[in-house]
């Protein structure tokens, strides 16, 4: 179990799987798992582009919702020539 910052609440630890998608909450950064490499797991942006590695500790599951809103703002930023 892990301390929530919201009062000392306990909850449970985030088992990440492939195929995922998580919040890195130590970047604010959402991305899909893609590997596991040592101690950390490996994510991709959502929008694509290169990986990143995160403590399993700062992950945290995202909604279905959360992922979409990730995806749309992705698309759009690529739409708008601010990704390749």
């Amino acid at each position: 179990m892990l301390s929530d910052s919201r009062g000392g609440r306990e909850r449970p630890a985030y088992d990440p799987r492939l195929g995922d998608t998580a919040r890195d909450t130590e970047t604010a950064r959402i991305g899909k798992v893609m590997g596991f490499l040592g101690p950390y797991v490996q994510l991709r942006p959502i929008g694509g582009g290169a990986e990143w590695d995160a403590s399993p500790d700062a992950l945290v599951p995202v909604s279905a919702a959360e992922a979409l809103s990730a995806g749309v703002a992705a698309a759009n930023a690529r739409s708008r020539g601010e990704l390749t």
